[in-house]
């Protein structure tokens, strides 16, 4: 009797069965952590303007607190996750760590109006507004939470990493963003309109649908066994030797910064227009409803061509459908700034642009894992996270001022994305020539970070 096909991921091995397990699992808890990301966002925003914010303060608590808190945050648990060798694992422990930080966080945000009205009235409303004691609440548990989901972030697409086997990674993660593309359309159309209204009902359902998705991963995957982390010769663990070790790691090796760089860069080239395209939405009178509709009609047809593109991604390798699909973003972008000036050419365009960006997306999604070194990818993974989040700090600020001093013109947020999509594509290709040099298809091996420290770098 011929034996069953098998599939390894280093001392994991599946059946065509345990592969569907897994994936089932993954997928579920996928599921959570998605609509708990899609949601959360724009349900806190609208109740943090409830309370009168400027759109100053706003940006701060919503966008630049988030990303600065992923810049020392996620280094730090992914390059001890790597490191970490226990009895459950190197993921698991710390995904099951952060959960509860989540579900506080959320369970908070439900309940901010009502502690802040019992808060006022223990200190004294002529001492305490409702609106700045409602304020401070909602920044605890937005800490709180935002605490929590940075942690995960940097650890769940490393566990996935760990157990998948190589060749399902790039359908894998496609059925991720496939995941992700339903939530975003399933809120979209069915929970948007009572987002004001229900905010309580909204918290308290993700933050139990995040609990029993997550806590369920980490029952039921079950992570292989890892070779011992490489021992730091320079000196003991200390936190200065921990910094250096890292940076040394990630970054010493050109290959490597133009991997980070490419990611960063030509994902960047839609950032100005997610933020900032609302402000566009409302200088063309477009009705709000309608501009809903058409969002949802991008997350479907997304959802529905993810299913294909993983395969394309597998089949191609995601380095060369990233460059073609780019490419064609960074034409869509480019028509945008010259056409997309009354409200019907910007329908099209938005729909066309919003499209193209997600399947890029999707066709990207295994591009971390199929790079970067396994046995470090939280580290790396973290890495490129870091340097994303130093570019959101910065570059959407820069992108505002931009339009501040050209009268807010904002067809020119389809002119900058292209041009930042140029960019781009000039970093893949760096990529693409490494990745060659490295193996290519027939046997790529990522360069290992002992090797880095002894300068076996290859440009």
């Amino acid at each position: 009797m011929k034996p069953a096909k098998t599939w390894r991921n280093g001392t994991l091995v599946y059946t065509a069965g345990g592969l569907v397990v897994l994936f089932l699992w993954l997928m579920w808890g996928d599921f959570a952590y998605s609509m708990k990301d899609r949601a959360t966002g724009t349900v806190a925003g609208l109740m943090l303007k409830r309370f009168e914010v400027s759109d100053f303060l706003y940006g701060i608590i919503m966008v630049s607190f988030p990303n600065f808190t992923n810049i020392f945050l996620c280094p730090i648990v992914s390059y001890r996750s790597d490191r970490h060798r226990g009895r459950f694992g190197r993921r698991i422990p710390y995904l099951f760590m952060t959960t509860p930080f989540i579900l506080v966080g959320l369970f908070g945000l439900g309940v901010t109006p009502q502690l802040a009205r019992w808060i006022q009235q223990l200190v004294g409303p002529e001492h305490l507004s409702f609106h700045l004691a409602a304020l401070l609440v909602f920044c605890f548990f937005w800490a709180v939470l935002d605490f929590g989901t940075t942690l995960a972030s940097a650890i769940f697409n490393a566990l996935a990493t760990d157990v998948v086997p190589t060749e399902f990674l790039g359908r894998f993660f496609a059925m991720f963003r496939a995941i992700s593309l339903g939530c975003a359309f399933l809120f979209n159309y069915f929970v948007m309109g009572y987002a004001e209204t229900h905010a309580m009902v909204i918290f308290f359902g993700l933050a139990l649908l995040y609990g029993a998705g997550l806590f369920s991963i980490c029952l039921k995957v079950k992570e292989g066994e890892y070779p011992p982390p490489e021992t730091v010769s320079s000196g003991p663990p200390s936190v200065k030797n921990a910094v250096r070790t890292y940076f040394r790691e990630c970054f010493s090796l050109p290959y490597y910064r133009w991997v980070v760089m490419a990611s960063v860069v030509a994902g960047f080239s839609v950032v100005p227009f997610n933020i900032y395209g609302i402000f566009y939405v409302k200088s063309l009178q477009m009705d709000m409803d309608f501009y809903g509709k058409v969002s949802s009609l991008i997350c479907l047809v997304s959802f529905v061509l993810s299913f294909f593109l993983g395969w394309f991604s597998d089949r191609f390798h995601p380095i060369r459908t990233g460059i073609v699909s780019m490419a064609l973003q960074t034409v869509i972008l480019f028509v945008g700034g010259q056409i997309a000036t009354t409200e019907s050419t910007f329908a099209w365009l938005y729909l066309v642009q919003g499209i193209s960006i997600m399947s890029y997306n999707t066709l990207m999604a295994s591009y971390a894992p199929r790079l970067f070194p396994r046995e470090y990818f939280a580290q790396f993974n973290s890495a490129m996270m870091l340097i994303n989040a130093l570019a959101s700090v910065i570059g959407v600020p820069l992108a505002g001022k931009f339009l501040d001093l050209t009268g807010n013109y904002y067809p020119h947020l389809f002119t900058m994305g292209g041009i930042i999509g140029l960019c781009g594509l000039y970093c893949f290709v760096k990529v693409y020539r490494g990745y060659q040099r490295y193996g290519g298809d027939a046997a790529y091996t990522a360069p290992d970070p002992a090797a880095m420290q002894r300068g076996n770098s290859v440009e």
